[in-house]
């Protein structure tokens, strides 16, 4: 079957998020046909370029979501208005009032969920008019930024009923809110919503919510392609961390919020299937209106063949220091290293030869790196520079280190050299950390924070965050029971290989194509090289896995927008071809 993978920020460039796992799955199901279309997120990341695609990739479309092109689209009277009207409507859905969470409505006390509904398919059936106006007219990008949206925009949150918080908004306000909008919006306006794009696909796969599931959904609305998500990480949960810990006016985060929650009730309302990574994700999934029976949790997929060496204590392997903690991850504030460094100081008074590794890089959040200095005077305050004797020479018992250096080459060994890996983080999604430290056969003490309990079971201890003294207490229960270590960390393993490896994930997915295109099939018309319609044109065979047949297909219920002669769907080329924006978006 063709699949079309939607990705936002990922693969296949380079650097990005969910990269890993698309090209997991991508190799992994080389019957299949993928062709990708990838929104790029800054121009640094398009400048990197790609990874090496293998052959089952048929094409490859791009998108800059970092920079919006202008498409010389000048409209008319008559499409200002339906812009005005549609843009309004979706504005009125946003400024309404909060999406939703309680016994009436998932989330507004005392709000009947009917009405809550109701503002749920206003803002759907707005952004399905918006999109059919791109479609029409050739874009949007100018109509988004120009001062009539802005003014839209103030009317809507001037209107009766709309959210208080909404009614404070001043001028730099909409324009921060319209500029938002605008950005998420861009995909309406690109040429992928056609025969031979999207059209072509058996089904669109979203590697992700938001921007990443915009294409699924027009490709579903205009073309019948059925769609599936999946979130490793909920895309607005991360909208609402992220704004966190912006310095933006509170008009400006409620308004962004309610839109952000609008998009990801309809792209949930819309998918046939969704595939959260863990419980965690799937709370968060049922809470923002995602419908329980469309929920399969299909867990990430790590290389355990890495790991292998060290799990399974193959000689030559480095051997555990049994005085040793070990810490690996991206350095920043949600990882709570503050606080492990002051457990640390209460477990040097229990175990005074115990040692701690801080293996990692800062992420590439500014703050991150004043962070990891701000640790690293920590460090140095409560651990002074110690000697066994007065002829030797003092050392600190903690390290920070990167992987790559001649102590620590490979991710494999920065696991090997402790007895026990430690997790501090007060947030966290899917601790990869954890799963690796499992794969490498170590007992885990970890804080009690997203899906670290899912993810390690009963072959671990868990303490609650922020709190360093059960962390502490924890850490020296395992470094004083040799015994009870080794046997948590056979059992971790055991359970890391049972779970959480590529191949349970691409078996998975490869179950969920299957079904999906069993349920909900694209409805296809088969025509011969004179366009005529095909009798028995396709086989039993045609969503089997394989190249079955080189016939031509047309999407037989056409939009009200395609007029004329049927099109037939490009052959894929040989190798990935990339396609950009400024080539027909």
């Amino acid at each position: 079957m063709r699949i079309g993978l939607l990705t936002e920020g990922g693969y296949p460039y380079v650097s990005g998020d969910a990269g890993l796992w698309c090209d997991q799955l991508v190799r992994g199901l080389g019957r299949h046909t993928f062709d990708i279309y990838a929104l790029s997120r800054t121009e640094r990341q398009e400048d990197q370029g790609w990874i090496r695609l293998p052959p089952q990739v048929g094409r490859v479309r791009t998108a800059p979501l970092w920079t919006a092109h202008d498409d010389g689209v000048v409209h008319g009277r008559r499409a200002r208005r339906r812009f005005s009207e549609a843009y309004g409507e979706l504005l009125a859905a946003v400024c309404g009032g909060p999406r939703a969470a309680s016994p009436e409505a998932p989330g507004v006390p005392g709000v009947p969920a009917d009405s809550v509904g109701a503002e749920a398919d206003r803002f759907a059936s707005a952004l399905y008019g918006l999109a059919e106006l791109a479609r029409d007219e050739g874009g949007l990008a100018g109509a988004l930024r120009s001062e009539n949206a802005v003014r839209v925009l103030e009317r809507a949150c001037r209107a009766p009923g709309a959210l208080r918080t909404a009614r404070t908004a001043r001028v730099p306000d909409l324009l921060t809110v319209a500029a938002h909008i605008e950005r998420a919006l861009r995909p309406l306006s690109l040429d992928w919503y056609e025969d031979d794009a999207l059209g072509s696909a058996d089904l669109c796969h979203a590697a992700g919510g938001g921007a990443a599931a915009l294409p699924g959904l027009l490709a579903r609305h205009f073309l019948g392609v059925p769609l599936l998500v999946t979130e490793y990480g909920v895309h607005l949960r991360a909208h609402y961390l992220a704004a966190a810990t912006l310095e933006e006016a509170p008009a400006v985060r409620a308004l962004l919020a309610a839109f952000h929650g609008r998009l990801a009730t309809e792209v949930y309302r819309a998918a046939v299937l969704i595939t959260p990574g863990n419980a965690h994700a799937r709370r968060w999934q049922e809470r923002c209106g995602a419908d329980r029976a469309k929920l399969r949790t299909v867990h990430p997929g790590m290389e355990a063949a890495r790991f292998a060496d060290v799990g399974e204590g193959v000689p030559g392997s480095r051997c555990a220091d049994p005085d040793t903690l070990v810490w690996v991850g991206r350095v920043e504030p949600a990882k709570d290293l503050i606080s492990l460094l002051h457990s640390f100081a209460e477990i040097r008074r229990a175990e005074p030869r115990t040692r701690l590794r801080i293996v990692g890089a800062p992420a590439e959040d500014p703050d991150a790196a004043a962070y990891l200095a701000h640790c690293k005077a920590l460090a140095a305050q409560l651990f002074p520079d110690e000697a066994e004797g007065v002829h030797a020479v003092g050392d600190n018992p903690v390290s920070f280190e990167e992987i790559g250096g001649p102590e620590i080459p490979s991710l494999a060994e920065a696991y090997a050299c402790g007895a026990l890996v430690v997790l501090s983080s007060v947030v966290e999604g899917f601790p990869v950390s954890l799963v690796e430290a499992m794969l490498c056969g170590r007992a885990t003490v970890s804080t009690d924070v997203g899906a670290v309990v899912e993810v390690i079971g009963g072959t671990g201890l868990v303490v609650p965050p922020r709190n360093p003294r059960a962390l502490a207490e924890a850490c020296v229960a395992l470094l004083s029971d040799p015994e009870r270590r080794e046997r948590l960390g056979a059992a971790a393993r055991a359970r890391a290989l049972e779970l959480f490896t590529v191949d349970q994930n691409i078996t998975a997915f490869h179950g969920i194509y299957l079904e999906i295109v069993s349920h909900s099939p694209v409805r296809r018309l088969v025509v011969d090289d004179e366009g005529e319609p095909l009798p028995f044109g396709v086989p039993a065979e045609a969503h089997v896995p394989g190249r079955w047949t080189e016939n031509r297909f047309m999407t037989a219920c056409r939009p009200r927008w395609a007029e004329g002669a049927p099109v037939r769907a490009t052959e894929p080329p040989s190798t990935p071809v990339p396609v950009s924006v400024g080539e027909g978006a």
